[in-house]
Order: C-alpha cells, then structure tokens, then sequence
C-alpha cells in the first residue's frame, strides 16, 4: 500500500517517504531519486514506546497512543512541507499484536490524516533485507542479516544471486524484542544470571530456525550484518564517540573481540551509567541490555569473525522498491 500525500507537489525529482512506525521507535526517511539510488532530503525519529506495556495486557496504552499521535504530527508536516508526492507507511509488530491496534491506526487516519499498512513478518524481514544487503561483503557468497526490533527481531539468511543481487534464503521472524524482553526480565538492573536466561531464552526461540537452515554451510567471507538499535550502541560504545554519529558507525566492520569488549563494557555499567553514556541516553538505558542478549543468542547460534553494522533498514527497502517501481512503470 501506497499514498499520494501532497496536493502540490514539489518541482522536479518526484519526492518520496517512507514511515516505519514499530514497537519502540518512529522513523521517517523523505528522499529523492539520484542515480541508482536515492538523495535523503529530511529525516525524523523519536523513541515513541508505542508498545510499551503491550505484553502484560494485550493492548496498546493511552500514554503510548498519545506520545505516537504527537510523533505522527510531525512526519506529516514534514511530508507535506517537502511536497512528498508518495509514500509508504507501516506498522509492524506492537499494531500487529496488539487487540487494539486496527482502531489506533484508525485514529490515525481520522487525526492526522496518515494511512498505515500493517505488514506481516515475511514483508518485514525482505524490506529489511532490501534496505541492508548493499553494505554485504561483495566477496561472501552468504550472510545473516538481523534486525532487533522493539516487538520482533527478523533474521534472514542472504546467498548472492549473481552480480549484486542477494537472494532470501530463509527468514524467521521471532516474536520478541527489547521491549519485550525488558518488560519479561527486566532492563534497568540486570545481574549475570538475568542477563544469561536473556540469551538462553531467545536461543530456545530460535531452535527450530537454527535446525531449518543447519545444512548451509557458511562460507570463508561469511559473516554478520546488523541492523538496529542495538548494533549500532554497540558501534558507538567501540568508537567512543561523544555523540553519536550516523556517519561513522553505518558500514562499520567490527570484529568478535571488538563486539564482545564493547558489550563488556554496558554490561557492567549501572542504568544511570548507560543513561548518562552519549550512544545509550536515557530512552534506551533499560533496552539496551535486552538488545544485547538477542545478539549474544544469535551470535551464538551462527558464529562468524565479523558484524557489518548498518544504520538503515525498513525505510531504505520501502524507498528503494518505491522508486523502482516508478521507474519500471
């Protein structure tokens, strides 16, 4: 589903944006085409906690409703200052799970004049996979992409298809995320012993996947391409950055010994610690540990020497098949 969103339209290059409204975050991408790619011209996100709550009662809260209303507002005005003349907005996982989640996006509609999708786990995990496969090794003939969401955590086994064409493989879309994990074990103390039923827990979640795809046999450029949240603290953590910057931890190579000093180091700080560090901040101090046990269970499920980290992913695919579409028509 698409949406033409501007009653005049900018002159020139055809504007487009992509909205990826998830569990944890808020996310606008608005672009236009250049080359074989495309030029981002605005962007915005806000942590929105949308679904926070959401695994005790089944529903989307009236707090957590009226913090996205006021993010939504936003991404609206700034599609219509730009002249976006179309776009594509998705839901994923807290509307999907969520009793009332159909009546939320309605609300949506009626207030702030915005028409969601809500995408199943399949389209999910390809977006991500279109957003995030350009910065795979050109070298490997497969990988593994993951994408630790809020709500779900999708994970694709990418074989290249020839050129620069990669080719799902097989995917899982697990039902668990960082906040969900943080509000089943908890995010803002967490000794050893919590930390590892974490990853012990996401690990038996993805038995049967890792049982699906045991017969690939992995080869010598294999290796691990994250995309989140989480990959990305972890990059900035390494870097020491005193801000984070997009800039420098997109297509950042790290190694194992890299990956695991810098998860080290969140591990044995305090939440007020990781609230006060300049990669973490306060809005992610208690998720960020979850995040870290998802990719401890996945790096333990399918070892490889080095993670790319991507600071991309849904919006990337949608605009990228937006614009192809465009072209091929």
């Amino acid at each position: 589903m698409t949406a033409q969103l501007a009653s005049q339209p900018s002159a020139g290059p055809p504007v487009y944006a992509a909205l990826d409204l998830g569990t944890n975050n808020c996310r606008l991408l608005i672009a236009k085409p250049a080359g074989r790619g495309f030029r981002v011209i605005d962007a915005f996100s806000r942590i929105v906690r949308l679904g926070q709550g959401l695994t005790q009662s089944g529903r989307l809260s009236d707090e957590a409703i009226e913090r996205t209303l006021s993010a939504l507002a936003v991404c609206r005005d700034k599609m219509r200052a730009r002249g976006v003349s179309r776009a594509r907005l998705i839901a994923t996982e807290a509307c999907r799970a969520a009793s009332n989640g159909e009546a939320f996006l309605a609300r949506v509609r009626e207030e702030i004049g915005l028409e969601f999708e809500i995408i199943d786990r399949r389209t999910e995990a390809h977006l991500a996979s279109a957003g995030c496969s350009e910065l795979a090794d050109p070298a490997a003939s497969s990988i593994l992409l993951f994408d630790i969401g809020g709500g779900s955590t999708e994970i694709v086994l990418l074989s290249r298809q020839g050129g620069d064409a990669w080719a799902v493989r097989a995917w899982e879309s697990m039902r668990l995320g960082v906040v969900t994990l943080a509000e089943t074990f908890g995010g803002i103390d967490v000794n050893e012993a919590q930390y590892q039923s974490m990853v012990a827990y996401v690990d038996e979640q993805m038995a049967d996947f890792g049982m699906q795809v045991s017969h690939h046999r992995a080869c010598s450029r294999f290796h691990l391409l994250g995309t989140s949240g989480t990959v990305t603290t972890v990059a900035g953590v390494h870097l020491n950055l005193p801000r984070y910057e997009r800039r420098a931890v997109d297509g950042l190579w790290l190694g194992n010994a890299e990956v695991e000093t810098a998860m080290a180091k969140m591990r044995v700080m305090s939440y007020a610690e990781r609230a006060a560090h300049p990669c973490i901040g306060r809005e992610r101090a208690d998720l960020v540990l979850p995040g870290c046990a998802i990719f401890d269970a996945i790096r333990g499920r399918f070892p490889a020497s080095r993670l790319r980290v991507g600071d991309r992913g849904l919006r990337e695919g949608m605009l990228a098949q937006l614009m192809r579409e465009d072209r091929l028509a």
